[in-house]
């Protein structure tokens, strides 16, 4: 069975979010970012496989090491799909934020 992932599926896991938090500036190993968590190394693994099988991440090989790191086109569609919720809510705090200004609460 060939499951398809689907990339909020993905994001919505605090550890997987943390995981693009730490790649997102410089590549690293599964090693190395599984030392920042207290899951198991095998936990790890399975969610950096889900970031990639979601393209979010990319992997470089480079020895026998493989390099994890943030794959920019993707996170830009995921960020493209979100902009105009972003600038509908914006719009709604200020108007907000103005109603509550003119009725001084």
């Amino acid at each position: 069975m060939n499951l398809r992932r689907d990339v909020f599926q993905a994001i919505a896991d605090p550890t997987r979010r943390a995981i693009l938090g730490l790649v997102a500036f410089q590549a690293m190993t599964a090693g190395a970012i599984a030392d920042n968590f207290d899951s198991s190394r095998q936990t790890i693994s399975k969610h950096l496989q889900i970031l990639h099988e979601c393209e979010l991440l990319n992997q470089t090989q480079s020895g026998r090491e493989v390099y994890y790191q943030v794959n920019p086109r993707k996170m830009k569609e995921v960020a493209d799909w979100l902009d105009p919720y972003k600038k509908l809510w914006e719009g709604r705090f200020v108007a907000m934020d103005k109603l509550l200004k003119n009725n001084k609460i």
